[in-house]
């Protein structure tokens, strides 16, 4: 027996060791349990406190529905419908057809695609929201999902609302190669109509957005929120540093790097996220009587940070 054979026959039995040692993700699922800062911690203390450790302030994800009953309330928003154009445009396949990574997606995330946009209200205030999906490979963007904030951006400006952005991706779908490289381009000239029509728009960052969404409709809000925790950038941090003749700084990607290079403008809990958007849109509604009427009179030659504001 050679050298070769021999190695071959040592990461055979790795393999079948890890399979062995390694729950299934259907294990993980039906397990009571979840893993974090090294130690298992029940699903129900977790769902009790939106999914935030109550130990590590860890934020773990969440999917949209999740998000959504925070913001509105269980069930008490309204899915906007959108077209799903064909998908397998390219009939791509690798180690498994794109078709059936759909069909997992749809099944494991319950969506129709990677990203689901309503009708709601936070508080008394009127609000159109889309959220990515995690569980939809990945949050990935492509033409469904383009389609699906098209279609959301125009019900904000058929019913002048404004508009929230929940974003949680891995960039763009590479299956679908340039139909999906569009979407950044027609899901920014959606936004340049909404800024036309001057309606407010927020974007939330969650961990991880990256890609292709974080190059494209995210960085165009009139005010960007990064939830405590999340990665936030383009390519991949080890991506970038080989393109660097220096080191990155340590903290590199994390939404605090973010704020501190100006590219988000406040880092929040999650138990702080429907309070913040609340006061931010009746700023910018200026619907909040009681920040109209006490600043009405005033003017100042330094007027305080936003950030501070909310």
């Amino acid at each position: 027996m050679n050298w070769l054979t021999k190695i071959k026959i040592f990461g055979e039995n790795i393999k079948k060791n890890l399979k062995k040692t390694m729950a299934t993700q259907a294990e993980q699922m039906a397990s009571p349990y979840m893993s974090c800062h090294g130690k298992p911690v029940l699903k129900k203390t977790l769902e009790q406190n939106n999914f935030v450790c109550t130990e590590c302030n860890f934020h773990h994800k969440l999917e949209p529905h999740q998000y959504f009953s925070i913001l509105c309330g269980k069930n008490n928003y309204t899915e906007i419908n959108s077209p799903i154009p064909y998908e397998d445009i390219l009939n791509w396949e690798d180690n498994k057809k794109y078709t059936d990574r759909l069909a997992q997606a749809k099944k494991s995330s319950g969506l129709k695609c990677g990203i689901l946009s309503v009708e709601g209200k936070i508080k008394d205030i009127e609000v159109v929201m889309s959220c990515q999906s995690w569980l939809f490979i990945a949050g990935s963007v492509s033409m469904p999902e383009g389609e699906n904030v098209l279609s959301a951006i125009n019900t904000c400006l058929e019913k002048k609302l404004p508009y929230v952005f929940i974003a949680k991706s891995s960039g763009m779908r590479m299956m679908t190669s340039a139909f999906s490289l569009s979407q950044m381009t027609r899901m920014t000239l959606a936004v340049n109509e909404l800024k036309r029509a001057g309606l407010p728009f927020i974007t939330v960052i969650t961990n991880p957005t990256t890609g292709g969404t974080s190059a494209s409709i995210v960085p165009l809000a009139d005010v960007i929120l990064g939830e405590t925790g999340a990665i936030y950038g383009f390519a991949g941090k080890r991506v970038v540093q080989n393109t660097e003749t220096r080191p990155l700084d340590e903290n590199f990607q994390t939404i605090e790097w973010a704020l501190s290079n100006g590219q988000v403008d406040k880092i929040l809990d999650r138990k702080d996220l429907k309070d913040t958007l609340y006061n931010l849109l009746s700023i910018l509604l200026k619907k909040n009587s009681e920040v109209n009427s006490e600043n009405k009179n005033e003017t100042s030659e330094n007027p305080e940070p936003l950030s501070k504001a909310i």
